[in-house]
């Protein structure tokens, strides 16, 4: 039977496409007076085309704007802070997010959640989903010294949990990071789809969050 479900968070609970759209849309209204003499949807093609979906840290995606685009009265520092400050008041969830959560929690399903990004900002985003008190443990890669797709993360939320690998399920948009990882120390691997990419082999795919507690109750049947 499945005991916990344990979850990565940009990608699979955070809408982190339209979360960073919406952000460097308000940043460069916010910022017009410094940053006005760029063409606006210039700026935001140019920032998503750096940030390389998340993937890349802030500090050089501003960095190279600032050469590209001659922004001259704002500096490096400037622009990050603004990110780490304001990024939260973006934050769009995935459509039947907390309905999920709800869901799990009345079964007496733990829920877990394991990020990969700097402590604080990611826990400002996840209290920004309105998620936190839904979650048994969360591990920010910042914070415990290890991040995915290193399988002591993994394992060190399972002993967090005293669940064992067989009765808990890994739900990630990222094929390596998330689902293989998961897969490789026993638990279920469960891939949110994401257009990236193609023919993941993942235990179950999910395009809606609320597939999940399903696939929980199917899975609880089966061993039963």
């Amino acid at each position: 039977m499945i005991k916990a479900v344990l979850f990565d968070l940009d990608g699979t609970l955070l809408n982190r496409d339209e979360s960073i759209k919406g952000f460097v849309n308000h940043q460069y209204e916010r910022l017009k007076k410094w940053v006005g003499h760029i063409p606006k949807d210039k700026y935001i093609t140019r920032f998503l085309e750096l940030d390389k979906r998340g993937y890349v840290w802030k500090d050089k995606v501003y960095q190279q704007l600032i050469q590209e685009f001659d922004i001259s009265k704002m500096t490096l520092e400037d622009l990050l802070q603004d990110y780490i400050s304001e990024f939260r008041f973006n934050c769009v969830p995935f459509d039947n997010l907390i309905q999920m959560l709800e869901d799990l929690k009345s079964k007496n399903v733990l829920l877990g959640m394991i990020t990969n990004g700097y402590g604080q900002f990611q826990m400002d985003n996840i209290k920004a989903l309105g998620i936190e008190r839904y979650f048994d443990v969360i591990l920010v890669s910042e914070w415990e010294g290890i991040k995915k797709p290193d399988p002591e993360i993994f394992k060190k939320a399972l002993e967090k949990l005293d669940v064992p690998p067989e009765q808990s399920i890994f739900v990630g948009d990222h094929p390596k990071n998330d689902v293989k990882a998961a897969q490789s120390i026993g638990m279920k691997g469960i891939w949110k789809k994401d257009l990236q990419w193609n023919d993941v082999e993942a235990d179950f795919t999910v395009n809606d969050l609320m597939a999940l507690p399903l696939i929980v109750k199917n899975l609880t049947r089966r061993v039963e």
